[in-house]
């Protein structure tokens, strides 16, 4: 069948909201630091806890279609298949039906709604091992719909079990994978669902969480759940008959805009056509990252830098086959106004936004770029020069850029080292990038030399009038967010017992009403005196009780929760007064640039 994105969006949840589940939404892509990862990257993971025994607002049963952001592929993308944003459909059964529904709504699904041939349907089962049975259960269920039983195969723990690597009394199991040839034509006589010719296609998968997984084996859960996971630009591909993910309606427009604008046919040259979907992939999910509802900024620390990466390749692969900038503000609209303006509409409210950041990006690596290609290429030219002299001796050397050339082309010109590693295999060299990572590692020790003293939380030292400025930044950060958004987050802090100082994402310079409301809202909760509280607790418990944090994978597994009243609420290391009413008068003395996309306000206590 044809079926486009939008109407495979609502197909999925329709069918799933008529067997009773809630659609439940998508989340933020960006992790909240529970799972460890800085980006969602499956469908389930913002539903862990809930898979783990908490209850969900909105039920047991419950649906979505989720974005996610995966970058450990990075380096493929470029090919047909291969994308860093994409979507899950899946659906969930929190200790409510089992298998013999699932395979039912499953198999309806895709013979009924999709109309696929239940005699070419293929399907994996669970084989067992000495710790759990053979999934007969499922592979009955299956032959009950009509399946056949040379159509369903039993595979191994590595391809049909899911649980958590390296934990213990966590749920898990078997899963029942889903298969469908693309073609009646076999490669071969033993041509099936594991050849490599690609015949057949993964459609999606169950997951059955029966077991809870223990030191020493597996024991029965008293409340089993079903997690479903199909890919949705997999899906779009495989019911329109396509095995290009961009050629499917996500990108379609963005590919024919690409097409008119350099005047060349898609697919027609290798090399343009790798180039032109590095473009629609990396714009896509840099849009998607400055839009969402956590939208971040391109920076050079932890997510920002992921999306700095993205936009910075994209706008090298656009100088290559000659896009223009505003060529990529162009395919950026094409994303939020006719792409995702159903199922994100907070990207149209935050359009200005996205394109504004994605413009500043492009002015400040483009003003780079030019400089540091030159650089790149003297690099180049010094190493071909050494070569020849070499030669004359008989010695050899490799064709390797050393880390220090290396760093230089991030520390002056803004080259990831990912885009050097690229830009040297395009002409056959290699990178030290251990001496890269040397050369990084003693700059940010003359950074900190320069800041020689700093204590825990960015300060200073731990006198009286440094706890208090600290103190007054856990307000700050509460005030910006009541002002500017709830997006607005700390992204850096230096305290001293002279002043603060306080880094946050903001797209432009604060006017003057603004700087007043935050320091009247400050200077009012000092007035107040509130209460300062410190609670220990698990570090997962302060994520469920909203206790703000930055990369929460760096906490110990116990953590202290300081409470201000009932306005913030933060996991800190201390130290704070004992009530606001001691701080004094709040006043910013300075608002500026501390670099792209991110504002610094320098406060005094008064």
């Amino acid at each position: 069948m044809k079926i486009t994105s939008k109407e495979l969006r609502k197909t999925w949840i329709k069918f799933y909201e008529s067997k009773g589940h809630k659609n439940i939404g998508a989340v933020s892509l960006i992790g909240d630091g529970t799972t460890g990862v800085m980006f969602n990257v499956a469908g389930m993971q913002p539903l862990m806890p809930y898979l783990l025994g908490k209850k969900h607002p909105m039920g047991t049963r419950l649906c979505n279609v989720q974005g996610c952001v995966r970058t450990v592929d990075i380096d493929s993308v470029g090919d047909a298949s291969h994308f860093t944003f994409f979507e899950m459909m899946g659906n969930w059964s929190l200790g409510d039906y089992f298998k013999k529904e699932k395979t039912a709504w499953t198999f309806e699904l895709l013979t009924k709604v999709f109309g696929l041939d239940k005699n070419k349907i293929c399907a994996t089962v669970f084989e067992g091992n000495e710790s759990a049975p053979k999934d007969e259960e499922t592979a009955n269920y299956l032959k009950e719909l009509g399946i056949k039983e040379e159509n369903i195969f039993y595979k191994g723990k590595e391809d049909n079990w899911w649980e958590l690597e390296g934990t213990v009394g966590t749920p898990c199991g078997p899963d029942n994978e889903w298969f469908y040839p693309l073609t009646d034509k076999k490669c071969s006589e033993n041509c099936g669902i594991d050849c490599s010719c690609g015949r057949y296609v993964e459609i999606g998968n169950d997951v059955y969480m029966q077991y809870e997984k223990k030191e020493n084996g597996y024991v029965p859960l008293k409340n089993k759940n079903v997690d479903t996971g199909f890919g949705f630009e997999r899906m779009l591909m495989f019911l329109n008959g396509i095995t290009d993910g961009y050629k499917t309606d996500l990108f379609n427009d963005v590919i024919s805009y690409m097409e008119q604008a350099l005047n060349v046919k898609y697919c027609e040259n290798a090399e343009t056509t790798k180039s032109m979907r590095i473009v629609a992939d990396h714009i896509r999910t840099a849009v998607m990252l400055i839009g969402d509802e956590n939208g971040i900024v391109p920076s050079n620390v932890g997510a920002g830098y992921i999306l700095r990466r993205l936009l910075r390749r994209a706008i090298r692969h656009a100088n290559k086959i000659e896009l223009k900038p505003q060529d990529l503000i162009n395919i950026a609209k094409i994303y939020i106004e006719k792409v995702y303006n159903e199922a994100y509409p907070q990207l149209i409210q935050k359009e200005d936004y996205v394109l504004s950041e994605i413009q500043k990006e492009m002015d400040k690596f483009n003003k780079a770029l030019e400089l540091g290609l030159k650089e790149f290429d003297k690099v180049i030219f010094g190493i071909e020069k050494h070569k020849e002299f070499a030669k004359q001796k008989g010695e050899i050397v490799k064709n390797e850029i050393s880390g220090k050339a290396a760093f230089r082309l991030y520390d002056t010109f803004g080259f990831p080292i990912e885009l050097t590693c690229e830009l040297a295999n395009e002409k056959g060299y290699l990178v030290d990038e251990n001496g890269f990572k040397s050369a990084f590692l003693e700059h940010q020790e003359k950074s900190k030399a320069v800041q020689k003293g700093t204590f825990k939380s960015g300060l200073s030292d731990e006198g009286e009038q440094t706890t208090k400025f600290h103190t007054a930044t856990h307000l700050l950060n509460a005030a910006l967010k009541l002002v500017l958004g709830k997006e607005c987050h700390q992204m850096g802090s230096n305290i001293t017992p002279e002043r603060l100082r306080f880094d946050f994402p903001c797209d432009h310079k604060l006017t003057t009403e603004e700087i007043t409301k935050i320091e009247d809202i400050v200077n009012d909760w000092i007035k107040q005196d509130l209460k300062v509280t410190k609670e220990e607790m698990p570090k997962q418990r302060a994520v469920e009780i909203g206790a703000e944090h930055q990369f929460i994978e760096r906490y110990p597994d116990m953590v202290w929760v300081y409470s201000i009243g009932n306005v913030s609420k933060e996991i800190c290391t201390g130290p704070h007064v004992e009530s606001t009413g001691k701080l004094g008068k709040f006043k910013i003395a300075k608002e500026e640039s501390s670099s792209a996309g991110v504002r610094r306000i320098k406060a005094v206590l008064n």
